[in-house]
């Protein structure tokens, strides 16, 4: 595999394609080509070869891809052949919502800790994860060997409790608060912001 360094917006394209590529495979197609990839997520079939080229041949003129082994290729290179574990801060509606989510378990990720500062939240348990008190953060996530957190508290607090989490270990952050975090380089963050999709889609309504 090519080690160099690969653009982040290619990278942040890669979990298209093996989004793709898994459903072929669990529809059972066995050969791909650039094209009908293309096709099916809605970018071209030039792009598609530009981007998997930083990473290698997959392919061969005039067959394609083999769909079984560019999926595995492709959770090589996101590193997806392992288990990654994940805390969540902040148990309210969404975090509560998350917790009982099954789809992270199915793509290989597993909450494993709960994080709550609110006294009445704290030793309950959502989807057999005992909540536990935000303060503890700093002991517990090295103790798991936690590098990510999904960050579900207020905007008001969130760049504080970011700034906790990084302390504690984390390394990557997918925030779902309607702000901006200001973290140290290396630090990965992730927005997810449904009104920020919403502002965006309204300009193409009448």
């Amino acid at each position: 595999m090519i080690t160099r360094t690969v653009p982040d917006i290619v990278v942040g394209r890669l979990p298209r394609y093996l989004q793709a590529l898994e459903h072929m495979h669990r529809e059972g197609i066995k050969t791909t080509s650039s094209q009908e990839l293309g096709e099916a997520i809605g970018i071209s079939a030039a792009q598609i070869r530009k981007d998997l080229s930083q990473f290698g041949e997959f392919g061969k003129q005039g067959t394609g891809y083999s769909v079984a082994y560019l999926v595995e290729q492709l959770q090589m290179i996101l590193r997806l052949n392992r288990v990654w574990d994940l805390a969540l801060v902040g148990m309210g509606d969404l975090g509560n919502a998350l917790a009982r989510y099954q789809g992270f378990a199915e793509h290989g990720f597993r909450i494993t800790a709960a994080f709550d500062n609110d006294p009445e939240k704290i030793g309950k348990q959502v989807a057999g994860l005992v909540i536990q008190d935000s303060r503890e953060m700093k002991r517990i996530i090295p103790q798991l060997g936690i590098k990510i957190a999904m960050l579900t508290v207020p905007a008001a607090v969130a760049q504080t409790v970011a700034e906790e989490l990084v302390k504690a270990g984390i390394r990557a952050i997918l925030n779902y608060a309607p702000i901006s975090l200001n973290l140290p380089i290396g630090i990965h963050v992730e927005n997810i912001d449904p009104i920020i999709k919403l502002q965006h889609m309204t300009y193409y309504l009448e």
